[in-house]
């Protein structure tokens, strides 16, 4: 089970946050049937190649896993007048993650019946968990951590261009090797480093203060929830072969 659910996710991140330009995040949310459709189809294409999928009952489980993604997509903008910004991602990336674990838990051989396991080397599955997780914590974050902050982006600091964003993607990166490196205490240095550097240029400024909190805040956090789900997802898939470093 865990196999096929470390597949379905690699399928779902690279449909969601690699394959999907923001072109076709904008026609999207406001219900365009042709970019609706092809992300769609985009979806069903990565499962099918990320699992193998081969039998008749296989091909009719993408199928299905691809029409309720479509359902998910719809429903966001059905209630996107009610429920935006991260909230509504949020829970479209919920209710995503849960329709992949419902079907890795009713169809758990997809993948070892697949084309691809007799061939694949053993430590794939924790392969892909492992970029899975990165995308998710480091693209996938700053899309969540934009939503987030929104409201707010007239009372950001004015640095370089971008500066706060690669900032965000290398410290959720840096968070997420920690633990995945089963360091997590090196993230008090990470939060001693950034209190230093970031937070004595604005402690005068009681809003560019908050803002730098709540975005450092949001940002720490999601880093260690995605690296923490992914070491979870690791213990249960064969393991990658990195040999122990440690003392």
């Amino acid at each position: 089970m865990a196999e096929t659910l470390a597949f379905l996710i690699f399928a779902h991140v690279l449909a969601d946050f690699v394959l999907q330009p923001d072109r076709m995040v904008r026609a999207k949310s406001i219900g365009h049937p042709g970019w609706m459709g092809m992300h769609a189809g985009i979806v069903g294409v990565l499962a099918l190649l990320a699992t193998g999928a081969q039998t008749q009952t296989a091909l009719f489980v993408v199928a299905g896993l691809t029409l309720a993604h479509l359902c998910i997509d719809a429903m966001k903008v059905a209630i996107g007048p009610r429920v935006s910004g991260i909230k509504a991602f949020v829970a479209d990336q919920v209710a995503h993650l849960m329709t992949l674990a419902v079907v890795a838990i009713l169809w758990p051989d997809l993948w070892s019946q697949g084309f691809w396991a007799p061939i694949a080397p053993q430590w794939l599955p924790a392969g892909v968990t492992v970029l899975s997780g990165s995308i998710l914590t480091m693209r996938a974050g700053g899309y969540a951590l934009g939503l987030l902050m929104r409201d707010w982006g007239d009372v950001g600091l004015k640095g370089l261009p971008g500066g706060g964003r690669i900032i965000g993607v290398l410290e959720r990166g840096i968070i997420y090797l920690l633990i995945l490196a089963g360091e997590p205490g090196g993230i008090g240095f990470l939060i001693a480093a950034k209190s230093v550097l970031r937070f004595g240029a604005v402690r005068e400024e009681a809003q560019l203060s908050e803002y730098v909190i709540i975005g450092t805040l949001a940002s720490f956090g999601w880093a260690i929830l995605l690296a923490t789900g992914t070491v979870m997802l690791l213990s249960a898939l064969p393991p990658l072969g990195i040999p122990d470093l440690s003392p």
